[in-house]
């Protein structure tokens, strides 16, 4: 540890990166935040997930809605909002060898975000929030809910303007040399995205808030919906350029691989920031909100130009390990390359299934429903969460494991624990997924309704027989969630293992 001006920072002698104390403390915040909101959230998964399994539908209706909400709120906003506040503090302090700019304004945000997440769940465990995460108005819920809302996301606010802050200390103080690393300037993406998503959550959170109270009479649920979506899809942009960024920085550190072309992958994370959250309507498609002149320029040509961006990041990854593996004389044949590559770490595991659960599940499906005659007709149903658990788990969540295995001996300063069961976590969790995540999807195209929590409509005048072919199907999404909670529950226990019994170590 040096003194003076710099005695705030320690060098880990095996990068020789330079690590800001105060940022290393608030990264470690996050990020411990995040896992325990992501044991809540599977925790709910697995009732849901054993609720849609007809065979064995575990709740009633007042139970699944309950336990839908908090799984939703707690997995695609709480987990995943944390953990990129952490991967934004170390993209900008620690990878640029910079000190985080206003430390106690992330302790700010830090507690901001906590009171408000923790009082969101406070009002769902007691009932009063059964309004599922879209909290669609008329559905109501009590006014701490939306008070805990509007301040979490005043505290990511506060988070990504700290990032932006840091950006300039490092550009200042010269701490780095040229342009943004790739993976900052993915980070960067991430962070403008989430300024115009988490916005749109303040700005819709702050009247409903207000309505709740009885202080405002009434809100338009046409102009609700459209308001939201601009929080609700675009926190999965966050996510996707977040996610992208880590790709890069993961194929790096498990095969030594580099982007082809840096200037093209560049491009593409400006193709996100300027039309990726165009595909937050797809929710919209079916309402009167938005004009067919809009609608049409959103799904015909917008939305692809993101797309576009997508498929780059999603061949450049893998041609760059392709690349890094053959340079190490792996070149017999089409795919020696593929089948020397370190399969045995989890980072890679979860590198390579998130890329492959992300492309081939999470973004085919999602193309499909920008087309506005498909989105009539599938909306509703449950090929939506099936897109959605191919991108946010499939995709982002294991990304988000991936690093964690880097960052518990960088940041944590600690030896992974259970390496055995680290190997195998990602198979198992990717493997779970997918199978949720293909089981709504071809569920949904049977006509299954994605909000009910009983498909056959059981003691109603109007009861419906249940299909065979659907009762395999939510069995197969049944399954796939016993076996995703079990890698789920393998990585936590990693995780807090490694942080409370790890071996430390200076490197």
């Amino acid at each position: 540890m040096a003194s003076g001006a710099t005695a705030a920072f320690r060098t880990c002698p095996v990068t020789g990166l330079k690590v800001h104390l105060p940022a290393e403390n608030l990264i470690k915040a996050n990020a411990v935040v995040a896992v325990v909101y992501f044991l809540i959230g599977v925790v709910m998964a697995l009732l849901v997930a054993l609720t849609r399994w007809q065979a064995v539908h575990l709740l009633g209706a007042e139970g699944f809605y309950r336990a839908l909400t908090a799984h939703g709120l707690n997995m695609l906003i709480f987990w995943i909002i944390f953990f990129e506040i952490a991967v934004l503090y170390f993209a900008s302090a620690v990878l640029l060898n910079s000190r985080l700019a206003a430390p106690k304004l992330g302790w700010l945000a830090f507690v901001l975000m906590v009171a408000g997440s923790g009082l969101v769940d406070l009002m769902i465990v007691q009932g009063k929030a059964d309004v599922m995460m879209t909290s669609y108005v008329p559905l109501k819920a009590h006014p701490l809910f939306y008070l805990g809302m509007i301040l979490f996301a005043v505290g990511a606010l506060v988070g990504v303007g700290l990032f932006f802050a840091t950006l300039v200390v490092a550009k200042r103080e010269k701490t780095y040399e040229g342009s943004l690393p790739l993976v900052v300037f993915g980070a960067a993406t991430a962070a403008i995205i989430a300024v115009v998503t988490i916005a749109h959550g303040a700005i819709i959170y702050i009247p409903t808030l207000l309505w709740s109270m009885g202080i405002i009479g009434n809100l338009d649920a046409g102009i609700y919906r459209v308001v939201w979506w601009g929080l609700g899809h675009p926190s999965q942009q966050i996510n996707v350029a977040a996610m992208v960024a880590i790709w890069y920085l993961l194929a790096t550190l498990t095969t030594g691989a580099k982007p082809l072309n840096e200037k093209v992958c560049r491009s593409a994370f400006l193709l996100y920031i300027l039309f990726i959250n165009l595909a937050s309507a797809h929710h919209l498609l079916v309402d009167p909100g938005v004009s067919p002149t809009w609608k049409i320029w959103n799904t015909s040509y917008a939305m692809y130009l993101a797309v576009l961006a997508s498929m780059i990041h999603g061949f450049t990854v893998p041609a760059s390990v392709e690349v890094a593996q053959r340079a190490k004389g792996y070149t017999k044949g089409l795919f020696e390359w593929l089948k020397k590559a370190p399969w045995g770490n989890p980072a890679f595991a979860a590198l390579a299934l998130s890329i492959a659960i992300f492309g081939f599940i999470g973004g085919i499906t999602g193309v499909t429903f920008g087309t506005e005659q498909i989105n009539i007709i599938s909306h509703n149903t449950l090929r939506i969460p099936g897109h959605f658990h191919g991108t946010v788990a499939g995709g982002t969540t294991l990304a988000f494991m991936g690093v964690t295995y880097y960052v518990l001996p960088l940041i944590f300063r600690r030896e992974v624990v259970a390496p055995g069961l680290a190997k195998i976590q990602p198979y198992l969790f990717g493997i779970g997924i997918a199978l949720v995540a293909l089981g709504l999807t071809f569920a949904g195209s049977y006509g299954i309704s994605r909000r009910h929590w009983d498909i056959t409509f059981a003691g109603s005048a109007f009861p419906v027989p249940m299909d065979p072919t659907v009762s395999l199907l939510l069995a197969v999404v049944g399954i796939g969630g016993i076996l995703a909670v079990l890698g789920a529950l393998i990585y936590i226990l990693i995780t807090v293992g490694t942080v409370l019994f790890g071996k430390r170590t200076a490197a």
